[in-house]
């Protein structure tokens, strides 16, 4: 389900559907120009796939999306960022030409004089979770956000330790904790609301564990 805001002529919808088999909507506030998309949507034979508003951005309900594209100037971007941030975790989101300020794009691609910026919409961690399912009782986890980078420190029984190569990537958590015995523990899982499922494994262990928000 692909959301281009910005249509414009509807060539990134209609590339979307073509190419990939999406479902597209475009949304575009100029009529004259969403009226030309929708012939240009005709043209391709594409009007089964995809569907060209003419509606504001910033008014258009898009959240059932779980892929948006832009090309839009960077303060429109800056405006839709607490929109986008909003979203399902895991969204992908992907500008032409202009970034997010300070939302560090996940990945930056180049093409002759063209550039494009690529973010996954992550899930909101910030917080103190506690984690049950290990030997040796639980864990307390405080984690630090901005957005998709994280870390943070655990607490078990009277040992306090930084998270080490903490990670973020929409739902995806992983991080790494040493115990006292020195030995090295790497955390997987996926977050889902207030909760975090995964496994804990190390040289000799690999065991199931939740997470709770506090």
């Amino acid at each position: 389900r692909v959301v281009d805001l910005g249509a414009g002529d509807g060539i990134s919808a209609i590339t979307a559907a073509r190419k990939f088999g999406a479902q597209s909507v475009g949304v575009e506030f100029n009529p004259k120009m969403a009226d030309y998309a929708r012939c240009k949507v005709q043209e391709a034979g594409m009007t089964e796939k995809v569907r060209i508003i003419t509606g504001d951005i910033f008014v258009e309900n898009f959240s059932s999306a779980n892929v948006v594209t832009l090309y839009l100037l960077p303060d429109l971007n800056l405006r839709l960022r607490p929109t986008l941030l909003k979203m399902k975790p895991g969204t992908r989101i992907v500008s032409h030409a202009f970034n997010m300020g300070d939302w560090e794009p996940d990945e930056t691609m180049s093409h002759e004089y063209s550039r494009g910026y690529f973010w996954v919409v992550p899930a909101q961690v910030e917080g103190d979770w506690m984690f049950s399912g290990m030997e040796g009782g639980p864990m307390r986890v405080s984690l630090r956000q901005t957005y998709q980078n994280i870390g943070g420190m655990f607490t078990r029984a009277s040992n306090t330790q930084p998270l080490v190569g903490a990670r973020l990537r929409g739902e995806d958590i992983s991080f790494q904790f040493s115990t006292p015995d020195k030995n090295v523990h790497t955390f997987t899982g996926r977050v889902a609301g207030d909760r975090i499922t995964g496994t804990v494994n190390s040289a000799t262990l690999h065991t199931p564990v939740e997470a709770k928000r506090l």
